[in-house]
């Protein structure tokens, strides 16, 4: 019995004394000696020792790296702002990476992905868009005439009150070129054509309020000026379903009043970065050359259902996504939301 118990306390001192050679020498080596002194019987270890930077080191070092990234790649956002030249300027979102969230869609990615693929070695950054301190709601009554010119995008205003032999042209081109535009429809024209206001909203476009009988606003009385735009608001709800949020007045004619005026009724002003001066029927590629030396980023461009623009039309669009632009509707261009997939 003595002899058993010295034997268990050479054997116990012997593997606790193994212990840091096999920190050192490895997972095998100590096994090994742990049998030996055990007098060749297994031994089940009671602990699991890591390899030197194993596991937790990796992670440690790709959470690193990916903060390392997101000190770069992180992009502040951009206050909404009143211009002294073009007055309300909408903010735009900033964008950083989620480490969290990025390390965990990683760690995933990698293991799903071949040995000595790309995806094995791949950070998968995962963004999240961080909104301005300044929106454009917090400007008070502004009107507005372009979009932030961080944005890479711009938008075709069409605003509708005759013309009605161009519009399906000019439909399908939009169709063709899958660009969705914004019309403005003057009351008096949408009464008269419901049937084609309903056909340009089939096709997927903005549609919005112009005024009720294309009045100079800044001539009329406040209850004159708040009926052209409520009647025609009102017809949009009733005609169409809309719920109308812009307001463009006639003639781009109006006073700091009119702006008033319509952000009562909940809408906001927006007139014109480049105008196309389309009714008095420019040549065609005229137009188009107009628009590739003027438009950028954030442009809203006017036209109207006239013979030069349904044939420059297309061009317009053409040189715009040359430029490196994305063609939207007002809302999309204005609001604070980013265009580009920083993934691709």
């Amino acid at each position: 019995m003595e002899r058993s118990k010295t034997k268990l306390v050479v054997v116990a001192a012997g593997i606790g004394a193994v212990i840091l050679l096999g920190q050192v020498g490895g997972v095998k080596e100590f096994r090994d000696m742990a049998v030996l002194l055990n007098g060749g019987q297994a031994v089940q270890p009671v602990f699991a020792l890591q390899p030197e930077n194993g596991q937790e080191g990796g992670d440690t070092a790709l959470r690193s790296q990916i903060q390392i990234q997101a000190e770069k790649l992180n992009e502040k956002p951009v206050d909404a702002v009143i211009d002294r030249v073009w007055k309300a300027i909408p903010g735009y979102n900033g964008r950083e990476i989620d480490v969290e969230a990025t390390f965990t869609k990683t760690l995933e990615k990698r293991k799903q992905a071949a040995p000595g693929s790309p995806e094995a070695s791949k950070i998968f950054y995962v963004y999240r868009e961080i909104k301005p301190s300044v929106a454009l709601e917090d400007l008070g009554p502004q009107p507005i005439y372009k979009g932030n010119p961080n944005k890479k995008m711009a938008a075709l205003m069409i605003n509708v009150a005759w013309g009605n032999e161009y519009i399906k042209p000019m439909l399908d081109t939009l169709d063709e070129e899958k660009v969705k535009a914004t019309f403005f429809f003057d009351g008096s024209w949408l009464k008269k054509n419901p049937d084609l206001a309903k056909e340009i909203q089939a096709r997927g476009h903005e549609l919005e309020n112009h005024a009720y009988s294309h009045p100079r606003m800044s001539q009329l009385s406040r209850e004159r000026a708040t009926q052209e735009i409520v009647k025609t608001k009102q017809l949009l709800k009733d005609t169409l379903g809309v719920n109308n949020t812009w307001f463009a007045p006639p003639s781009g004619d109006f006073n700091q009043r009119t702006v008033e005026i319509a952000a009562a009724q909940g809408l906001k002003t927006v007139l014109w970065t480049v105008d196309t001066v389309d009714w008095k029927n420019p040549d065609p590629a005229s137009v188009i050359a107009k628009i590739s030396r003027k438009a950028g980023p954030g442009s809203l461009i006017l036209m109207h259902p006239t013979a030069s623009s349904k044939a420059s039309l297309k061009g317009i669009i053409e040189v715009l996504k040359a430029k490196g632009l994305k063609l939207g509707t007002v809302a999309e261009t204005l609001s604070a939301d980013r265009t580009d997939d920083p993934n691709g």
